[in-house]
């Protein structure tokens, strides 16, 4: 590596050593965290195709770095940008499973108030939902339950704190579910049974 710098961009030996492998380590970390943080939500989602494609890049990267850091081994800078890389790699990665909002989640909903304006906007948003009386602590409380779209929690969490500000609520990503009742986009209400969770 030091020949091909030096031969086609004319960079020393210090520059290579103490600037040039620790950035490049630094963004092979960020690359193979990144990607090790999207396949993880792959996996726990059921996509078996990609999780796969995505870790042979991730060990393939990792390699890389590692192979690197094992040829500058007395440079302290290698491991200062494997550990920043690392920390970086995992924001960006949180960051981009944000926004790629894959998979579906349940939420669950408990409040003492009526809920009909609520059902009401689920009804209209095509959101699928079972309610439920229950019993709490302080009485009577109303329970729904929703399976929906991870991209479309923002507006459902919306509503709720519209509706119900002081509504408990609890949010949890659903590695499969029955799809029997969840591939019609027409709005339906389904009943309890509709929310079972495949079982292998």
């Amino acid at each position: 590596m030091e020949h091909f710098f030096y031969d086609n961009f004319g960079v020393s030996e210090n520059t290579l050593n103490y600037v040039i492998i620790p950035l490049l380590i630094f963004l092979a970390r960020i690359g193979d965290v990144s990607i090790s943080t999207i396949r993880i939500l792959f996996v726990m989602s059921g996509k078996r195709n990609i999780a796969p494609f995505l870790g042979f890049f991730e060990a393939l990267i990792w390699l890389l770095a590692i192979g690197q850091i094992i040829s500058n081994i007395d440079n302290a800078l290698s491991y200062v940008a494997y550990a920043s890389g690392f920390a970086v790699g995992t924001f960006v990665g949180m960051y981009i499973e944000e926004k790629l909002a894959i998979g579906r989640v349940v939420l669950r909903l408990i409040t003492k108030e009526p809920v009909h304006e609520l059902l009401t906007f689920l009804s209209e948003n095509n959101y699928r939902y079972s309610i439920l009386d229950a019993e709490g602590k302080t009485g009577k409380v109303n329970v729904v339950f929703l399976v929906l779209k991870r991209e479309n929690l923002k507006h459902l969490t919306e509503a709720i704190n519209r509706y119900h500000p002081s509504a408990f609520y609890t949010i949890e990503g659903v590695k499969m579910v029955n799809e029997v009742n969840l591939i019609d986009d027409s709005p339906r209400q389904i009943g309890f049974w509709g929310l079972q969770l495949k079982r292998k």
